[in-house]
C-alpha cells in the first residue's frame, strides 16, 4: 500500500503540475490576445494615417509636377511666339509713333517712308505693314502709291484696315473721312460674328473719338444689331450664364474651419457650406461693382491723345494666327495661378473662353469687355459702360443665383453618430445614430446618452466573465480524480481533489479578476465616449445657430446688391451704351 500511496501521490504531483502550468499558459495566452488585439487596432489605426499621408503627398507630388510643367511650357510658348510673331511687335510700335512724328515734324517724310518700306519687307502677310506705307505716302503726297497700299492692307485685313483709317483720318480731323470709314466697317460686319478688333468700337465710344456724327452712326447701327440678337434667346441666354458664372466665382471659401464640430456630425453640412459660401458672394459682388463704378478716369485733353491709346489698343491685338498659342498660353497660366490643379485650371479658362475665338457676337463683346476687360483691351472706362450696358442680363444671373442658394437650404439639419471604440482585443462600434436639430436640445441629449447606454451595457456585460461555461472543465477533472482514487483511499482521492479543484478556482479566479478590470476599462472608456458625443452633439447645435446668424447676416447684403444692379440702368446711360461722354475737342476742330 505504501508503494500504491506514493505512485498516487507522484501522480496526483504531476497533475497539480499540469494544471499550474496550464493555468499559466492560459493566462498569457490571453493577455498575448489582448495585446494582439491593441496592436491591430493601433496598427491599422497607423496604417489609415499612413495611407492619408501617403494619398496627400501623391497629391501634393502631382500638384507641384503640373506646376513645373506648366511654367516649362509657358517659357516655350513665349519663345514660339516671340519667333512667330515678334516682328509684328516692331511694326506696332512703328504705327502710333509715326503719326505722332506727323504731329511733331522732327522726322523727316523720307525717314519715315524708308522705315515703313522697311517693315513692308520684313512682316510680309501683315496687315499694318502696307497700312504704315499708306500713311507715309500720304504724307509725301504720292497718291498713287498710297491708294495701291490701302489696297493691299484692305486687302490683308478688311476689318482692322477700315478701322485703322477711320482713326487716322479722325485723329487728322478729316470728320467726314473717317465717318465714311467707320460705316463702311460696319455696313459689312455680321453682328453674329464680329472680329476681336470690334473691341476697338466700344473703346472709341466710351472715349467719344469719333465726335457727334460717329456717335448717331453707332448708336443706330449697335441699336440694330442689338434687337437682332436680342431676339434669339439662346443669345441672351449665354450672356446670363457668362454673369452667372462670374458671380460663382466670388463664392467664399469653405467655412468648415468655422463650424468643425457641425461639419464633423451632420449629413447636410456640405448643403450647409455651399449655401454660406454663396451668400457671402453678395457682399464681394457689392463691393466689387461699386468701387468700379465709382471709379472716375480722367478724360484727354486733345482728341489726338485719345485715339492715340485707342489706336495702340487696334494694332496691338494679336491676329487669329496667335489664337492656339494665346490659348495653350491661358490654360498654363491657370494651372500655374490654381497651384497646379488642371481641372480648375481648366474650368477658369474655360468660363473666360469667349475672350479667346477668332468671332464674337456683338453681346458678348460687351460682356468681355465687362467682365475681362485685359482679354480683348478695353479700358476701365469701357468696362464700366460695358457692365451698365449688360444691367439686364447682372441682374437675371444674379437674381437666379439668389434663387437656388436660398432654395439649397435643407429644410432639415440633423447630427448622425456611428463610431467603433477599440476595448482589449474586443472592438465595441455603435449603431448608427440620428436625430433632428428642430427637436429641443435636452430631448436630443437624452436620445443619444440612451443610444449609447443601450447598446453599451450588452456589450459591457458579454465581456464578464463565464463561470458557468469555464467551471465545467475543473468540474469534471475534480470528480474523475475522486472517481479514479476512490477506490484506493477514498482521504488520498478528497485531498487530491481538493489540491486540483483549489489550483483551478485559483486560476478562473484570476481570469474573472481580468475580465472585471476589462469590465470597468471598458465601463470608462464608452461612458467617455458618450459624454464627448454628448458634448459635440451640443457644440453643434451651437454651432448650427452660428452658422444661422451668419447666413443671415450676409444674405441681407442681397438687397443692396440687388438695388446696385438695378442703378446701373442708368449709369453713364447704361441703357443706350454709345451714347459716351465726348472727349472735348480743340476749338479749331469743333468750329470746322
Amino acid at each position: 500500500m505504501s508503494e500504491v500511496d506514493y505512485h498516487l501521490r507522484r501522480q496526483v504531483d504531476r497533475v497539480n503540475s499540469l494544471v499550474v502550468r496550464l493555468g499559466e499558459q492560459v493566462g498569457a495566452v490571453s493577455g498575448q490576445v489582448s495585446a494582439v488585439g491593441q496592436a491591430q487596432q493601433e496598427t491599422r489605426t497607423e496604417l489609415q494615417q499612413l495611407r492619408a499621408d501617403f494619398m496627400t503627398f501623391v497629391r501634393q507630388a502631382e500638384l507641384t509636377a503640373n506646376i513645373q510643367q506648366a511654367e516649362t511650357r509657358v517659357g516655350v510658348i513665349q519663345d514660339k511666339m516671340d519667333h512667330e510673331f515678334g516682328h509684328h511687335k516692331v511694326v506696332r510700335r512703328s504705327a502710333v509713333g509715326m503719326l505722332q512724328a506727323f504731329d511733331t515734324g522732327l522726322v523727316s517724310d523720307e525717314t519715315v517712308r524708308n522705315v515703313g518700306e522697311q517693315l513692308m519687307i520684313q512682316t510680309p502677310r501683315y496687315w499694318l505693314a502696307p497700312a504704315l506705307i499708306a500713311l507715309s505716302s500720304w504724307a509725301a503726297d504720292d497718291q498713287s502709291l498710297c491708294e495701291r497700299a490701302v489696297e493691299e492692307a484692305f486687302r490683308r485685313s478688311p476689318d482692322r484696315t477700315s478701322l485703322f483709317f477711320a482713326l487716322v483720318l479722325r485723329r487728322q480731323g478729316r470728320h467726314a473721312g473717317a465717318v465714311r470709314w467707320l460705316r463702311h466697317y460696319l455696313n459689312v460686319q455680321d453682328p453674329a460674328a464680329l472680329g476681336r478688333e470690334f473691341a476697338v468700337i466700344l473703346e472709341s465710344i466710351s472715349q467719344g473719338a469719333f465726335g457727334a456724327a460717329g456717335r448717331e452712326l453707332l448708336r443706330d447701327t449697335l441699336a440694330t444689331w442689338r434687337e437682332t440678337l436680342l431676339a434669339d434667346e439662346a443669345t441672351e441666354t449665354a450672356q446670363v450664364t457668362r454673369w452667372r458664372a462670374e458671380i460663382d466665382s466670388m463664392r467664399a471659401p469653405s467655412a468648415q474651419a468655422d463650424f468643425p464640430r457641425l461639419a464633423a456630425v451632420s449629413p447636410e453640412w456640405a448643403q450647409l457650406d455651399a449655401v454660406l459660401s454663396s451668400a457671402r458672394a453678395q457682399q464681394a459682388v457689392l463691393d466689387k461693382y461699386t468701387a468700379m463704378m465709382a471709379r472716375e478716369s480722367e478724360p484727354s485733353d486733345r482728341i489726338e491723345d485719345a485715339v492715340d491709346d485707342i489706336l495702340d489698343r487696334l494694332v496691338g491685338e494679336y491676329d487669329d494666327e496667335e489664337l492656339p498659342l494665346r490659348r495653350d498660353l491661358a490654360f498654363n497660366n491657370a494651372v500655374i495661378d490654381n497651384g497646379g490643379d488642371r481641372d480648375a485650371a481648366k474650368q477658369a479658362v474655360d468660363i473666360d473662353s469667349a475672350s479667346l475665338e477668332e468671332t464674337l457676337d456683338y453681346l458678348t463683346v460687351q460682356t468681355t469687355s465687362a467682365l475681362n476687360p485685359g482679354a480683348i483691351g478695353a479700358s476701365p472706362a469701357t468696362q464700366r459702360l460695358s457692365v451698365a450696358a449688360c444691367h439686364s442680363w447682372f441682374k437675371r444671373a444674379h437674381a437666379s443665383f439668389s434663387r437656388d442658394y436660398r432654395a439649397a437650404i435643407p429644410p432639415d439639419v440633423g447630427a448622425y453618430f456611428a463610431t467603433t471604440h477599440g476595448v482589449g482585443a474586443q472592438t465595441f462600434a455603435l449603431p448608427p445614430w440620428s436625430g433632428s436639430f428642430t427637436t429641443p436640445l435636452e430631448t436630443l441629449e437624452a436620445s443619444l446618452a440612451a443610444h449609447w447606454d443601450g447598446h453599451a451595457r450588452p456589450f459591457i456585460d458579454s465581456l464578464a466573465f463565464p463561470w458557468r461555461q469555464k467551471a465545467l472543465l475543473p468540474g469534471g477533472i475534480v470528480l474523475a480524480v475522486l472517481l479514479l482514487f476512490s477506490p484506493f483511499h477514498v482521504g488520498f482521492a478528497f485531498v487530491a481533489a481538493l489540491i486540483v479543484g483549489g489550483v483551478w478556482a485559483l486560476v478562473l479566479h484570476n481570469r474573472a479578476d481580468a475580465a472585471r478590470k476589462l469590465q470597468e476599462t471598458a465601463r470608462q472608456s464608452l461612458e467617455r465616449a458618450k459624454q464627448e458625443s454628448v458634448g459635440t452633439l451640443r457644440a453643434a447645435r451651437a454651432e448650427l445657430t452660428d452658422w444661422q446668424s451668419r447666413f443671415q447676416r450676409a444674405d441681407a447684403v442681397e438687397a443692396a446688391t440687388r438695388a446696385m444692379i438695378a442703378s446701373l440702368a442708368t449709369a453713364a446711360h447704361a441703357s443706350s451704351p454709345y451714347e459716351g461722354r465726348t472727349v472735348t475737342e480743340p476749338a479749331e476742330e469743333q468750329t470746322s
